[in-house]
């Protein structure tokens, strides 16, 4: 399953074997093992709600911050009500590889409804 947008993709293969899931943004990539997948998942799932739980009062020029942790996973959505971006880390509990993703404006929006999707497509 490849879907793909405008500087962004997203691939789920489990051929692949461990690591099944692609996420790309602009220039870079980086496949994830389907438990970490799920992790960022949930993650994005509990940051959208605080999001929706502020977000009508808001105005539109109002900039917004949110961090969340939940280990292996950091996430940091900024913008505004209307156009945000991400940045994610991802700190390894194996100790394999640890990484920092970047999801620019529109492009965050589209991947995380994208994950979502995806995610409970399988579920």
């Amino acid at each position: 399953m490849l879907r793909e947008g405008k500087n962004w993709r997203l691939k789920k293969d489990f051929k692949k074997g461990k690591f099944c899931f692609l996420i790309g943004a602009n220039n870079w990539a980086i496949e994830l093992q389907k438990h970490e997948f799920e992790l960022l998942y949930n993650l994005l799932i509990n940051l959208n709600k605080q999001f929706l739980e502020i977000k009508d009062e808001l105005l539109d020029e109002e900039f917004i911050n949110l961090e969340i942790e939940k280990l292996p996973w950091y996430a940091e959505l900024e913008g505004k009500k209307n156009e945000w971006n991400l940045r994610l880390i991802f700190e390894s509990s194996e100790q394999t590889r640890s990484f920092e993703m970047y999801w620019p404006i529109p492009i965050a929006e589209n991947l995380f409804y994208e994950i979502k999707s995806m995610w409970e497509s399988m579920n």
